[in-house]
Order: C-alpha cells, then structure tokens, then sequence
C-alpha cells in the first residue's frame, strides 16, 4: 500500500481533500520523471565520451539535482518533500530490479582454472579493507547517525570499504578488450569471488546491524535468513530450470516467463524485507539462482528487457533520490580532512589487499598491480549499499556525502590509473601472446580458416588440409570472432557474449575430431569482438599463416586478403560437402593465381583420392598435365564422367575465374614446378 506522506493510503483526490491531507498533483511528479530522465541521458552520454562508464554520470548527475550544486533551496523547490516518497518508492523498485541483475551476472564459472589466485586476491581485498574500515570507523564514530550502535556502525563502514562493482569492473574491461587477456581474465574471477565473499559478509553485517526492528515480524525471524538461503539455493533452484525449457519450447522470453521471474524477484525481495535483512539481497538470490546451465540466451533476454524500464527510469531516480541526500556544500574544513582519510582507506586497504593477495599467489607484479586498480571499482553498487546504511540510521549525512564521494573517485579513477598500469599497447600485445600460447609454438607450417555460423565448416577444413600438402609438423586454426552486442548499461553486458564464445567453441569441436581422423592438430578460437576486421587483423599479425581459407560472404574477407601475402582460398558461400567421389576440376586462367589454383586442384584430387582434370588452353596447361601424369595423378579430359548421374565436380580457379574455389597465390610467387612440388597423401576420407 502506498501511504502519503502523512501516512494515510492514497485515495482519490475528493477522500484525500476531505481528510485535511495534503495532495500533490501527479503532473509536477511526472514532469520531475521527465527531468530526472532528461539530466540522467545527458550525464550519461557525456561521461560516456570522455571514457567513464555511463551510469557513473548518472550517478553524479543525481547528485547535481540534489543540494551540492542547486543548494537545499533550489533543489527542494524541484523536489519537494510532499512528492519523495513517490521518488523513493520508484527507487527501491529500481533497486530491486538491479540487485537481481547482479545476481544473475554472478558467474562462478569465471572463477573456472584460475581458483587459487581468485580465492586469494578476494579474500585479502575484502579483509585488509574491512579490518582498516573498522578502525576508521571506530575513529570517525561521531559521524555515525544519531543514536546507532559504534559496533554495527563500524562494521558496516568495513564492508562499505571492502565492495568491488562487478559490472562496472567488467564493464571497464570489455571496453578496453583487456578480457581477452590473462589479466583481465584473472580479474574477472576475482571480481566474481569477490562478490559471493562480499555480499555474504554485508548480508551478516547488516543483519547484525539492522535486524532488531528492522524485519516486519519479531526479532527471532532474522535467525531463519539462513534457512531461507538453503532452501531457495536446495529447493528453489532446481525448480526454476523449468523456465530453460519452457523458454526453448517457446524460442523466445514470453510474457508467461518473464511474469514468473518478476513474481520470483518480488517475493524473494519482500521476505527477506520481512526476515530483517533488506530486500535488495532477496533480488540478489533470485538473481543468483536462476538457471545458468544451457540458459544464456534466456538470462540476456531478460537482462534487455528489465533494462528498458530500469535504465531509462528507475534507476535514474533511485540516483536523484541518492543525491538528495549528498550535500558536498555543507562539508565543514574537518569534513574534508576526514574524506581524504575515507579515500586513503578505501584505496590503499583494496589495492594493497588486491596486490599482496596476487603476489601470495604467484601472480607477477605488474599484473598485480592492475588488479589491485581493478578491484578498487566500486560504482553503482557502492551506492547501493551506502543507501542501505542510511536507511538503517547507520550514516549520517555527512558521513552518507564522504562515501558517496569515495565511491565515485575510486570508480573514475580506475580508468586513468589503468591506462598508466596497462597501457593499450601492453593489452594488444599480450592480446597476441595469449593467442599465441594457445595455439603453441610447435606448428611450421599453420593455415588459418575463418569459419562461420550457418555454414558447413568442415569444407574449409577439408581444403586447408590439402593445402598443407602433408606438412609436418602443421597445424589448421580456427577462428570464429563473431560482431560484440550492444552494452547493456545495467550489468556487464557479457553474459551473451560469453556464451556465445562457448557455444562456438562448442561447433568447431566437430573440426578438431576430424582433425585428429586426417592427422592435423585443429585449434579453435572464438570470441566476441567489438571490432571483428581489426582483431582478425591482429590475428593474422600473430600467426603469419602460411594460407587463409575464408567463405567469400565473409565481411572481413576482403581486409584480411589484403593484409596476408599467403595463398589464400576463397569459398563460395554455403558451399556444402562434395561428394566423396566428386572429381576436381581445376581452371588454368593463365597467370600465377592459376597456377595457384590447378597446384590446389592437384593437391584437392590427392587428399581425396580422385581423379584431376586440368582446363586451360595453351602450352602452360599441356606441360601441367604432362607433369602431373609422369607423377601419378589420374588425369580427365572431362568427357567420361560427364553425364547427369556423375557427381558435381569440385571446381577450383584463380580469382578472375568461375569456380566454387578461387585461389590467389602469394605475392609475388614464383611459377610453380610441378615436376617437383609437394602434392600431399591421401587422408581419411568421411
């Protein structure tokens, strides 16, 4: 029930007349949306230009409408008393919806191969900075609400300080393509680690701090948070893989499922409102317990449609309702020396815990160093929890201003920081290391392949196997980098793009078996990417191939052709798998990309143990004919497997010719002597 704020539900406007109560007229609330919406899109975009996240914009946007800059007079004239709890309500709603999404971007699997170090990073930038919060705390005691406890107050300023933002730190990394290292990667598993330690830890802390008369029920109730927990990880969460099959059934988010979830967030966010713990960690468990298994294309859809409403809307005024709240003018000469020793706390107790938990663990320094930068992001989520400690009558308002403020320096300076810590130039090099300690060093003789979503990528397989002609050692590479998707503003956004890497990865696993049938390691690479032409570039940079096989519909085609000089192949897109006894055909077009293609054709009809005819006319073509016969190749003149049952013959040409395969060779090749080249053995055929 809505209650106004003399506490009396909200009726008609005629009943609340007759009360004596006061009545706001919903056209200032909706005009006041409206400029919360306007201010907020602003900050956001401009934030985003100079390279911080948009929602820290909106954040200090928030705080711009709020007394630090309009002054209490102004800012209360925009926003009156009689209309903040209608603010406020919106607010918590907008809370409930991002708490779930921190929930369900909680991915323990990040945490997969690299256990150890996350464990140890997490736990010391969550200690270090609670043990240091602690002490402040108990020294800054008279900056605590009026009335509260020094022991709760103080353990809650240690979990204040120990919060790292997942989403935003994510964020910072996609941005930067720093996920794709081994850096990024790390910090994304600690990242992770961190928040199931953290949250855990303010769950307690608050409950200890907030529970007596903060529930709804009698104070004992706190003590079943605990069994709730179980229940809803036990008994809940089995329960809700229903909704990957009913999405499957369905192929998209229906208004059913995404009713469901709703209901799910409401209800778990209202009981644990009722345990005594705060309703945003109800959210948070939904969130956390909603399948993650086979479901990513479900959780992505859900997180886009839950962040029209809560990005554009909620959000935004949970932020103005926040920055009520900040008064950076009415901070006193002491206030200011007390916030700089919030900031020194909050960024050495986090980065040095980060640190000597990296380097407890082996991890070297300079990348210890960037994680101990990384993990000091604390953005939205930060707010969050400051918001939960003022509700709580744990903060004064000047307290609630300073941490605020901590919160936002600690988020923008990450950036900054990053960029002196782990230059670009660092991140695309050790972009390129990893890639090439994946692939290993081994290989002499390597031949890349671009596959494709949607078509038969075993054809290309096939052809780069011929065209290593049966050197060893040899390797094939393929390579799946698929467009990145919209941003989400809410979250990280990578919950789709992570799985779809894995899904991809998941598709070429067919390449790699039939890699092991004929005998050539196959490595696979698959991810997103925010600039596809420029990482396949990079890529081609790193490998030096000695051929590409591409689909001719493939976007990068055309820039990656340019930037190889190795033979390349291009298949006709869609192409599928030729007939097991299908002969080649390969066309001479008389200059050096024939050659390229009829040594292919050659190369194509040994692999498959076929039969080889040679077009062209002319002294060139004749003299290849007669060299590949003297070396055993069956040659055709094209007349006794013609016929309309005969298979369609495998056709190759240069580039100016007509052919399912168009070869070009390498730059300034040499006439190839037939009578000498290497034309490969039969593999397994399939």
């Amino acid at each position: 029930m809505v209650l106004t704020p003399d506490g009396q539900p909200i009726g008609s406007a005629q009943s609340a007349v007759e009360r004596g109560a006061p009545v706001y007229d919903i056209t200032v609330i909706l005009a006041q949306l409206a400029l919360i919406i306007v201010v907020a899109r602003l900050a956001g975009l401009a934030a985003g230009r100079v390279g911080i996240p948009p929602v820290v914009g909106e954040i200090i946007a928030g705080v711009l409408l709020g007394p630090s800059l309009l002054g209490a007079d102004l800012s209360e004239q925009l926003f009156p008393l009689d209309t903040q709890p209608y603010l406020q309500l919106l607010a918590s709603i907008g809370l409930v919806l991002f708490m779930f999404v921190v929930g369900l971007e909680l991915d323990v699997s990040l945490v997969k191969g690299r256990g150890r170090v996350a464990a140890s990073v997490s736990i010391a930038s969550i200690l270090l900075p609670f043990t240091m919060g602690f002490f402040l705390a108990l020294a800054l005691k008279d900056l605590r609400f009026a009335g509260a406890d020094v022991v709760p107050f103080a353990l809650f300023i240690g979990a204040a300080m120990s919060i790292t933002a997942f989403p935003v730190l994510a964020r910072i990394l996609t941005d930067r393509r720093m996920h794709r290292t081994e850096t990024g990667g790390l910090a994304l598993a600690c990242a992770a680690t961190d928040d199931v330690l953290a949250w855990t830890m303010l769950a307690v802390v608050i409950g200890v701090a907030g529970g007596e008369g903060h529930g709804h029920g009698p104070d004992w109730i706190i003590y079943l948070a605990i069994p709730f927990a179980l229940v809803a990880i036990f008994v809940v969460r089995p329960v809700l893989t229903r909704l990957t099959s009913m999405y499957r059934k369905a192929g998209e988010l229906t208004p059913s499922i995404l009713s469901i979830v709703l209901v799910g967030i409401l209800l778990f966010s209202a009981a644990t409102e009722y345990l005594g713990v705060h309703f945003i960690f109800g959210a948070f468990l939904f969130g956390a317990i909603l399948p993650h298994e086979d479901a990513a294309q479900l959780r992505h859809e859900i997180l886009v449609r839950l962040e029209q409403i809560s990005v554009l809307l909620l959000l935004p005024v949970f932020f103005l309702v926040a920055g009520l709240g900040v008064d950076i003018r009415g901070l006193s000469g002491e206030n200011f020396l007390q916030l700089v020793a919030i900031l020194a706390v909050a960024i050495v107790g986090k980065y040095v815990g980060a640190y000597l938990g990296a380097r407890s663990a082996g991890v070297p320094h300079w990348q210890a160093n960037s994680l101990g930068i990384l993990m000091n992001t604390r953005g939205l989520t930060e707010i969050v929890i400051l918001t939960v400690g003022k509700e709580l009558h744990l903060l004064s308002d000047e307290l609630f201003t300073m941490m605020v403020v901590m919160a936002l320096v600690t988020t923008i300076m990450t950036g900054p920081l990053l960029n002196l810590a782990y230059p670009r130039r660092r991140v695309a090099r050790d972009i390129a290391e990893a890639e090439r300690a994946a692939l290993g060093e081994e290989a002499v003789d390597r031949v890349l392949v671009l596959a494709r979503d949607g078509h038969d990528n075993q054809v290309l397989l096939d052809v780069a196997a011929a065209a290593l002609a049966g050197a060893r050692p040899a390797e094939i590479v393929v390579a799946e980098i698929t467009l990145q998707g919209r941003a989400l503003e809410v979250g990280s956004g990578m919950s789709l793009d992570l799985a779809e890497m894995a899904e991809a990865m998941g598709r070429q696993q067919v390449l790699v078996r039939r890699g092991e049938e004929i005998g050539i390691p196959v490595r696979v690479i698959a991810h997103p990417s925010g600039d596809v032409e420029g990482d396949l570039l990079e890529l081609v940079d790193v490998l030096q191939p000695q051929g590409l096989v591409v689909w001719s519909d493939d976007p990068a085609e055309e820039a990656v052709r340019a930037a190889n000089e190795s033979p390349v192949v291009i298949v006709a897109a869609g192409a599928a798998a030729p007939d097991v006894d299908a002969r080649v055909v390969a066309h001479w077009t008389g200059d050096g990309n024939g050659d390229a293609a009829v040594l292919l054709g050659a190369r194509l009809a040994v692999a498959r143990g076929v039969s080889l005819e040679v077009r062209g006319d002319g002294r060139r073509p004749a003299g290849v004919r007669s060299q590949l016969q003297e070396r055993g190749i069956p040659l055709l003149d094209g007349t006794p497997e013609d016929g309309p049952l005969a298979a369609p013959p495998i056709e190759v040409a240069g580039l100016s010719g007509a052919a399912v395969i168009r070869v070009r060779a390498e730059l300034d090749a040499a006439p190839v002597d037939f009578a000498a080249v290497e034309l490969g053995a039969t593999t397994a055929r399939g």
